[in-house]
């Protein structure tokens, strides 16, 4: 999926736990009992891995939250 490599969903599963997964990946990153920290986690993933963008599925499946993570650590931040 061009234009969507360095995102994060946070989904909720079948047997109610709370996924990351990463766009075209066929298993989770993380699974988490509660929504918020699966959240957690995928933020920290995506600071690591260069910022991105994190979305927050709800119950229903729909986008309930998006969030654009920067990047954690940048040897040459932008100056201003």
């Amino acid at each position: 999926m061009a234009g969507q490599a360095n995102s994060r969903d946070v989904v909720q599963r079948a047997d109610g736990s709370w996924a990351v997964t990463k766009p075209g990946a066929e298993r989770a990153l993380y699974t988490a009992d509660t929504q918020a920290d699966a959240a957690r986690r995928a933020s920290e993933l995506l600071r690591r891995d260069g910022g991105g963008e994190l979305r927050i599925h709800g119950t229903d499946g729909q986008v309930r939250d998006q969030r654009t993570i920067a990047p954690g650590n940048d040897p040459n931040p932008p100056k201003g």
